[in-house]
């Protein structure tokens, strides 16, 4: 039977189904994760936002960081665990664009706040006295407006071009709804160049913020290593960053070449692995590589935490 868009209501995940019989462990584990992520990232997000002394371009764009960590995952997790209690994995046709739309959206955000991110300790240590000037509160909240506007309206476009396919599949063989899938469910022969264009546009828009990253980092170096205090800020303010970085670009290298040369022999829990990891390793430790390197952030969550006990 052939489907197309206006008939395909629902969509049928079936990245659970060779894992049912352990749903309750994985429910539990799942919402475990989930509550984690959600602790550590708001326990953040407040201690920037209470102190006054955090209230400066580097910890109000990790503020910004870990707000967008919250809204990836909640994209996520709270429908694979109502998936893991139900006996049937579904999600509406508009659902599963919109979670399309937020995975995406939440990747290229996080990127472009790294961008952000690189560009300010750069300034700070290559301009630092330009700093203020160059950094202000004006230009910070551009920054992080663009951050987050331009990746949702870019993959809204791709996705808007995707609701206009006629499909004719209902089943996706994973755990959540993306993209590139709904697009392979286009009925052939499906007039998908312009998708595709828009894709690898999109593709090339976010690799030359990678670029500008690593530009930014060489100008960085070279500055810290011939001086003592700059090598100093660097390890206290820029080996978070990097660290969070390297953590982004494994996560989705590994999800691209799986995309790319992922074999259909693999185990079910593998491939599950593989497509989640992005939502819970840079989620849960960046907020805690920043919250244990930064000193401020620290001692006012660790204050909080004394205050509270007493």
């Amino acid at each position: 039977m052939v489907h197309n868009s206006s008939y395909v209501k629902l969509f049928f995940l079936s990245g659970l189904n060779e894992t049912m019989n352990y749903r309750i462990a994985l429910f539990s584990v799942t919402l475990l994760c989930y509550c984690f992520i959600l602790l550590v990232n708001v326990a953040v997000i407040v201690a920037i936002i209470l102190d006054k002394n955090m209230h400066e371009p580097m910890y109000i764009l990790l503020c910004t960081f870990c707000i967008n960590g919250l809204y990836g995952t909640t994209g996520f997790y709270p429908k694979i665990l109502w998936d893991l209690l139900s006996a049937v994995h579904v999600i509406s046709y508009s659902g599963c664009l919109v979670q399309a739309l937020v995975m995406y959206s939440f990747v290229c955000s996080d990127l472009s706040i790294l961008s952000v991110m690189a560009y300010d300790r750069y300034v700070a240590i290559c301009r630092p006295l330009v700093y203020h000037s160059v950094m202000s509160k004006k230009r910070l909240v551009l920054l992080v407006s663009f951050s987050w506007f331009t990746p949702f309206c870019i993959i809204g476009t791709n996705i808007f071009l995707t609701s206009r396919l006629k499909l004719c599949s209902p089943y996706i063989a994973r755990l959540f709804c993306v993209n590139w899938v709904i697009v392979k469910l286009a009925c052939f022969p499906a007039d998908t160049i312009v998708n595709n264009i828009v894709a690898y546009t999109t593709i090339i828009l976010y690799v030359f913020n990678g670029v500008f990253i690593a530009w930014t980092y060489v100008h960085v170096i070279k500055i810290c290593v011939n001086s003592l205090e700059n090598r100093a800020k660097f390890m206290q303010t820029c080996v978070p960053h990097l660290t969070s970085l390297l953590f982004f670009v494994i996560t989705i290298l590994f999800d691209v070449l799986y995309i790319r040369f992922g074999s259909n022999s693999l185990p079910q829990t593998v491939k599950n692995f593989v497509e989640i990891q992005f939502l819970f390793l840079p989620p849960i430790l960046n907020p805690l590589i920043y919250g244990f390197k930064l000193t401020k952030i620290r001692n006012r969550i660790l204050c909080g935490i004394i205050f509270k006990t007493e």
